[in-house]
C-alpha cells in the first residue's frame, strides 16, 4: 500500500528540473533507487493502517531502459496483529511499465501484490486471508494522475460480503485522482480524492456498507536532507457508535486491538475508528 509517501515522493520528482541546466555534466540518474521514510500515522487510502500510530517504511526500486519497472516496499502495520494476534508488517512487490505519450502525457500499467506475512488463520467473524494483488493503470497530464485499481484475490484486503466467507470480495476497485504541483524552492502541494468500492460488502442490520471515499490535501519541503510534509486526510465513513470497549454496531472500520487468532477470537476492546479524519506528518529520504 505504498500511499502514504506518495505525496512527498512526487514533489521530490518534481523538484528535478531544477538541476536541468547541470544535465550535460551530470551522470545518467541511477536506474536503482531507494527510500526510507517515518510517518507519524500510516493511512492506506484513508484507513490507518497502524491505529494511529507512527510507521516505518521503505522501498527499493529499479526501472528498465526500456520503460519496465519493478519494485518492492514494506512497512510497519498493526492492524493484522490487532486483528489475528500475530502479523505485524506489510510487504508490497509490485512492477509494470510506464510509458509517454507526449511531454505532457504519459501512463503507467502494473501490477502490485500486498502481503501480510505471518497473517495466522482466518478468523469466524472477523477478518480474512488479507494477501491481495490488484492490476493496476493510470494517466498522468502533467501534475493530475487518474488511477484504477483492481483486485483480483479472493478476499480484498481481507474483508468478505455479507456474513459468510463463500462471499469473496474479488472485483473490488479504487478509483482516484491525484494532484501534486511544485511550488519552487523546494515546496509543493498534493491533493488526492478517492472512492473504494469492496465488492459484496452490503449492509447487514445495522452495520454500513464497507466502501466509502476519501480525500486528502497536504504540502511538502524539501529539506535537503529529505522532504517532509503535512497531510490532511478525510473520509465520508460514519464513525457511528465507535467506543474504545464497546466498538460499534454500525461503523466497519471501528476496529478493536487485542484480537487472537489461535482461538478465534475477534477484537474485544481498544476500538477506534480508523478512518476518522486526520492530520499526519511525513519524512522520506530517497537515494
Amino acid at each position: 500500500m505504498k500511499k502514504t509517501l506518495l505525496s512527498v515522493a512526487i514533489a521530490s520528482v518534481l523538484a528535478a528540473p531544477a538541476l536541468s541546466a547541470f544535465a550535460e555534466d551530470a551522470p545518467p540518474p541511477s536506474p536503482l533507487t531507494f527510500n526510507v521514510g517515518v510517518v507519524s500515522d500510516y493511512l492506506f487510502r484513508g484507513v490507518s493502517q497502524t491505529h494511529g500510530d507512527a510507521a516505518i517504511q521503505g522501498g527499493i526500486d529499479y526501472a528498465f531502459s526500456n520503460g519496465f519497472y519493478v519494485g518492492t516496499w514494506a512497512s510497519s502495520i498493526s492492524w493484522v496483529k490487532d486483528w489475528l494476534g500475530k502479523g505485524s508488517m506489510e510487504w508490497d512487490l509490485y512492477g509494470g511499465y510506464k510509458g509517454t505519450i507526449n511531454p505532457d502525457w504519459s501512463y503507467d500499467v502494473g501490477v502490485i501484490s500486498y502481503i501480510y506475512p505471518n497473517h495466522g488463520d482466518y478468523i469466524s467473524g472477523g477478518l480474512a486471508n488479507p494477501n491481495t494483488t490488484e492490476l493496476r493503470g493510470a494517466v498522468t497530464w502533467k501534475w493530475l494522475t487518474a488511477r484504477y485499481s483492481y483486485a483480483v484475490s479472493p478476499y480484498f484486503i481481507g474483508w468478505y460480503g455479507g456474513t459468510a466467507f463463500d462471499q469473496k470480495t474479488r472485483g473490488s476497485d479504487y478509483v482516484e485522482l491525484n494532484a501534486a504541483y511544485d511550488l519552487g524552492d523546494g515546496w509543493g502541494v498534493s491533493g488526492h480524492v478517492g472512492h473504494q468500492n469492496v465488492e459484496k460488502s452490503v449492509p447487514v442490520g445495522a452495520l454500513k456498507s464497507a466502501s466509502y471515499s476519501d480525500w486528502n490535501i497536504g504540502v511538502t519541503k524539501d529539506v535537503g536532507f529529505g522532504v517532509v510534509g503535512l497531510t490532511y486526510s478525510a473520509t465520508n465513513v460514519d464513525s457511528g457508535s465507535c467506543n474504545s470497549t464497546g466498538g460499534s454496531t454500525t461503523n466497519p472500520y471501528c476496529w478493536g486491538t487485542n484480537g487472537s487468532g489461535s482461538n478465534q477470537t475477534i477484537p474485544t476492546s481498544g476500538f477506534k475508528n480508523v478512518a476518522r479524519d486526520t492530520f499526519y506528518l511525513s519524512f522520506l529520504k530517497t537515494f
